[in-house]
């Protein structure tokens, strides 16, 4: 899918979290990394900022793991760009 960049802007007003943690993590990503993702991949990022802050909070500090394959593959994603192993 194409997006204009009244959909970027959508999208990284979106991955505004008000949670610093969240917030630090999400708004570069959106920015820097989401418009040059694949489409599944973009795809999975619009579905993670459905879920609930404290949810992402628990994935992104590594003390839960989504149930839901395709949030775990993005938020694992998200998590290389950021603390490459």
């Amino acid at each position: 899918m194409k997006f204009t960049e009244q959909d970027l802007n959508r999208i990284y007003w979106h991955s505004r979290r008000g949670m610093l943690e969240l917030d630090v993590l999400l708004m570069p990503f959106a920015k820097e990394v989401f418009p040059s993702l694949d489409p599944e991949n973009q795809e999975r990022y619009i579905k993670l900022l459905d879920c609930e802050d404290q949810d992402m909070f628990q994935w992104f500090m590594r003390k839960t793991e989504p149930q839901d394959p395709e949030l775990k593959a993005i938020v694992d994603y998200i998590l290389e760009r950021v603390q490459p192993a």
